[in-house]
């Protein structure tokens, strides 16, 4: 089943003094499932390691990308038009096109599994299909 990354976790694995960096590594590792990417998030998450870490990170992540690791999902210009309409819907959270885009190709996988620290946005929002998310690592571990 896939499995759709947001920025975070992303940043953690690649960061060793991460103290989340070990646990995201084995999910990583251990997850049957195809690991999407939206492309706004690799935006995001590019910008985050320039910052954070330096060029050896990002050039990792895109490394890690072309090697197939990842699947880099984009946006179709409906998709565009489904993230501004969301953006309106949930004003009052002020999330944002990465986190949105997260949303949109979960929908276009099939899929309500998102890796993602953001509790507060991603418990908010709902998938495009119905239902609701499964956050991981969280609701791993919930009883």
């Amino acid at each position: 089943m896939t499995l759709v990354l947001d920025a975070a976790p992303l940043v953690a694995v690649a960061d060793r003094r991460d103290h989340l960096n070990s646990s995201v590594a084995a999910r990583l590792r251990e997850e049957p499932g195809e690991l999407v990417i939206p492309a706004p998030v690799t935006a995001e998450v590019d910008s985050l390691l320039r910052r954070r870490l330096g060029r050896s990170a990002r050039r990792a992540l895109l490394d890690d990308t072309t090697a197939g690791r990842f699947t880099v999902a984009g946006l179709e210009p409906e998709d565009h038009k489904v993230v501004a309409d969301l953006e309106r819907h949930y004003d009052d959270l002020d999330v944002g096109l990465a986190d949105l885009s997260v949303l949109v190709v979960a929908r276009r996988f099939r899929t309500r599994r998102i890796l993602t620290f953001d509790q507060r946005h991603f418990r908010a929002l709902r998938p495009l299909g119905g239902g609701r998310v499964t956050l991981l690592p969280s609701d791993a571990t919930a009883g």
